[in-house]
């Protein structure tokens, strides 16, 4: 008689621990994709979250950027226009700016932009159109507005002039002199000035008629003057950049919209 037990079944006895085992290792890969995906969402999230915070404090962008959602979206980050900028005034945010890690902004106090390129350098070399390929020359640009921040601290409305250099000896910024070299921007800490009435904001504007000094009286003795920004101020920064007040006496107001060509092409 024959024993059940010496019986061959034909059925491999380790098949189910297999399949458990697949089953389990795409149960772990399932996993481990809802995580990263978790991650990657919270972290675009948290992106945009302090992108829309930052809208309090904009950054100022390079010339010709289209309006912000606009600019965000054509970016590509790639850091051409930082490149070919010939005074370095374009820089790059950082990673503690979410959504703007890697886009290009200007810190006008530090650095302006003075259109030593005339303003078309950053704008040709930008492949996306982020910086609107409709501008080729500096009056088309509109990166912000000059504002008067603090009138007690302008030499000019207190009739005062002004002595030495703009910023002092060790500011690294530049600036371009048309009277000492058409192309090649100066150190701005090189030049010295010896002035009855401050007016450096006006002195270095580099669009015509954006910026002049208005008489504060009717009085012919009074010496006061006072900043007047015009229509046609582009917001560049160099009034800023060359205000020698502390603290700083006008600062660019920073749109974030109505800065597109809109079809203008002169």
């Amino acid at each position: 008689m024959t024993d059940p037990n010496d019986l061959d079944t034909g059925s491999p006895p380790a098949a189910p621990a297999k399949r458990s085992r697949k089953v389990d290792e795409e149960r772990r890969r399932l996993l481990r994709s809802m995580v990263v995906g978790g991650v990657v969402t919270c972290a675009a999230l948290a992106g945009l979250i302090q992108h829309r915070v930052a809208h309090a404090d904009p950054r100022l962008r390079p010339p010709g950027a289209l309006d912000e959602e606009a600019f965000l979206a054509a970016c590509i980050k790639c850091g051409q226009c930082v490149q070919v900028c010939p005074i370095e005034a374009i820089r790059l945010g950082d990673l503690d700016e979410g959504l703007g890690n890697g886009v290009p902004y200007i810190v006008a106090r530090d650095q302006a932009c003075d259109f030593s390129c005339d303003a078309t350098q950053c704008i040709l070399a930008c492949p996306t159109g982020a910086l609107s390929h409709l501008i080729d020359k500096k009056e088309q640009v509109k990166m912000g507005v000059a504002r008067l921040v603090a009138p007690d601290a302008c030499l000019a409305r207190k009739g005062l002039g002004h002595k030495g250099t703009a910023r002092g000896a060790s500011f690294p910024g530049v600036l371009r002199y048309p009277e000492v070299d058409r192309w090649n921007a100066q150190p701005v800490g090189a030049k010295a000035y010896d002035l009855e009435i401050c007016d450096l904001c006006v002195r270095h504007c580099p669009i015509e008629g954006a910026i002049a000094l208005k008489p504060i009286s009717e009085e012919a003795a009074d010496k006061r003057r006072t900043p007047v920004v015009a229509a046609n101020c582009v917001g560049c920064g160099v009034c800023e950049m060359m205000c020698p007040s502390d603290p700083v006496a006008i600062r660019i107001e920073v749109l974030t919209t109505d800065r597109e060509p809109k079809g203008r092409h002169a």
